[in-house]
C-alpha cells in the first residue's frame, strides 16, 4: 500500500482547489491511500477527489473531535496536537504532493526535507537557503504529473 500525502493550505485558490481534486482522483484511481490534514481547502478538495474516484482518505486532526473532518475523510484521527499533527502526516506518508500553502505548508515542506521524504510541489514553495543548493523540491506542471512523480518517488523509497 502507497501513502501518498497531500499538503497545503486551509484557503485556496480556485485553481489550487481543482489541482488538489485532480490530485485525489489520480491517487485514489492508481490504488494510493491519501493522508492530509483532514479540514478545509487543498485537504478537502484532494479528499473529494479520491472519494470520486473510490479511494481511501486518512485525515490527521489538529483538535480532539473527530467531526470537524471535512466529510470527505474516511478515517479521522484526532491528535489534540494543534499544527504539531504535521509530523504525523509527513511521517505517515511515503512521499509528498504540496500545493500552493501557506506557513504551515511551509513547516510541513521543512518536516519532509528534514526527514529525507520525497517531496512534489505543484505551485507551492521554493525554498532555499544562500550559499546552499535549493532544497530538493520535484516540481510538477500539472496534477497528473503530480501523481505520476509521487508515485513513483514513493515506490522507489519503499524498495
Amino acid at each position: 500500500m502507497v501513502i501518498i500525502g497531500i499538503i497545503g493550505g486551509s484557503s485556496a485558490t480556485p485553481e489550487e482547489v481543482a489541482a488538489a481534486e485532480a490530485v485525489g482522483y489520480g491517487l485514489a484511481r492508481a490504488g494510493a491511500v491519501l493522508v492530509c490534514g483532514g479540514r478545509t481547502g487543498i485537504m478537502e478538495a484532494a479528499c473529494r477527489g479520491a472519494k470520486r474516484a473510490g479511494g481511501l482518505t486518512v485525515g490527521i486532526l489538529p483538535g480532539t473531535d473527530p467531526l470537524e473532518a471535512n466529510p470527505y475523510v474516511d478515517l479521522p484521527i484526532v491528535t489534540g496536537m494543534g499544527e504539531a499533527r504535521n509530523v504525523i502526516i509527513v511521517r505517515t506518508a511515503h512521499a509528498i504532493i504540496a500545493i500552493g500553502g501557506s506557513y504551515g505548508t511551509l513547516s510541513e515542506l521543512g518536516h519532509a526535507l528534514g526527514l529525507g521524504k520525497p517531496v512534489v510541489g505543484l505551485g507551492t514553495w521554493h525554498v532555499e537557503r544562500e550559499g546552499h543548493p535549493p532544497a530538493p523540491i520535484h516540481r510538477a506542471r500539472t496534477p497528473e504529473e503530480a501523481v505520476e512523480l509521487a508515485l513513483s518517488l514513493a515506490t522507489q523509497r519503499r524498495k
